[in-house]
């Protein structure tokens, strides 16, 4: 089990983004929310639209039922401040409690809310995100914070070249199968049969590390185009969100586009379940750039847009157990 890290500082407190959030950001507005001392939600927005958003902020975080928040911006202080002084208000019109306002600009930070010049010098302090303790320790642990969101971005990148020609080849492939398959069936259940095998293959390599063939992905992700298969892989995640976040990384990353947005979903998904709204947002937007009426894909951006918790989700499903015996 990782040991805590205990943060007795700005300066481990901003160490420490980059690694939650996925990458170092820039021209960013982050929201840290904490409960009993822990560090337990986290938000990022654009810089230059931060300030109008204040309202949905507090919104978003009064939500997760926080104890105290820590309000970062990026950036110029000609921008910085009055974006980070505008959440701040609203969160404690809100009755949050903003446990500091920091502004990062050039490796060195400020707070708004220290008044000591001791700890608080009016030229800032310098900083290192990338050597301090709290970064040695997250790297330790396996975390990474890579330099930028397009960085991140990339990681979800679809794959190029050879690799997608043999992708295109077993698609193909993938469909002439499903026809046959379909023709062949003696009942209607065979089609989610062969999804929920497919699913669980795809699930017990993943877990022992293996990787899926050209044959196997493509195979799973025409499966996937109907919505039992898809609700099934739905449900499973529930089990191991965090694996299930690195099995719908690959999926998707080698998915033909117009069989995107089922594994796009799924990520989105497993990553909200696993607390990466960084990487759930970036799943939803590849789902809809690929068909902006996907219904699952529309419902689950309003819910991570709308600062909803993944705890309620299993409220929801286990109240749905109890309901149905």
């Amino acid at each position: 089990m990782p040991t805590p890290l205990v943060l007795n500082d700005p300066a481990d407190i901003l160490s420490l983004v980059p690694f939650v959030l996925g990458f170092h950001p820039s021209d960013s507005v982050v929201v840290l929310g904490m409960r009993d001392r822990q560090m337990i939600f986290q938000a990022r927005g654009d810089l230059a639209d931060a300030g109008q958003l204040a309202g949905h902020y507090a919104t978003i975080v009064g939500r997760q039922q926080v104890t105290a928040v820590i309000v970062i911006g990026y950036g110029p202080a000609t921008s910085v401040t009055p974006a980070v002084l505008a959440i701040a208000a609203r969160l404690a019109e809100a009755g949050i409690d903003v446990h500091d306002v920091l502004r990062v600009t050039d490796g060195r930070y400020w707070s708004y809310l220290c008044q000591s010049w001791r700890c608080c010098p009016v030229d800032g302090t310098p900083f290192d995100p990338t050597r301090s303790r709290v970064a040695v320790a997250a790297v330790v642990e396996g975390h990474v914070a890579l330099p930028s969101r397009e960085a991140l971005e990339h990681r979800l990148a679809p794959v190029g070249g050879v690799a997608r020609e043999g992708m295109r080849r077993a698609t193909e492939q993938a469909h002439r199968r499903l026809k046959a398959l379909v023709e062949a069936a003696a009942e209607p259940g065979g089609l989610r049969a062969a999804g929920a095998i497919a699913v669980r293959t795809a699930v017990d390599r993943q877990r022992t590390d293996g990787q899926l063939d050209d044959d196997e992905v493509a195979w799973l992700t025409v499966l996937l185009a109907h919505v039992a298969v898809r609700d099934d892989a739905w449900v499973a995640i529930d089990s191991d969100p965090a694996l299930h976040v690195r099995l719908w990384t690959e999926v998707l990353r080698r998915a033909e586009p117009e069989l995107s947005p089922a594994p796009a979903t799924l990520l989105g998904f497993a990553a909200w379940q696993a607390g990466d709204g960084v990487i759930a947002a970036m799943a939803v937007e590849r789902a809809l750039a690929a068909d902006r009426d996907y219904a699952p894909a529309r419902l689950l951006g309003g819910v991570i847009a709308g600062g909803v918790p993944p705890q309620e989700w299993a409220a929801a499903r286990r109240r749905l157990r109890v309901a149905t015996g």
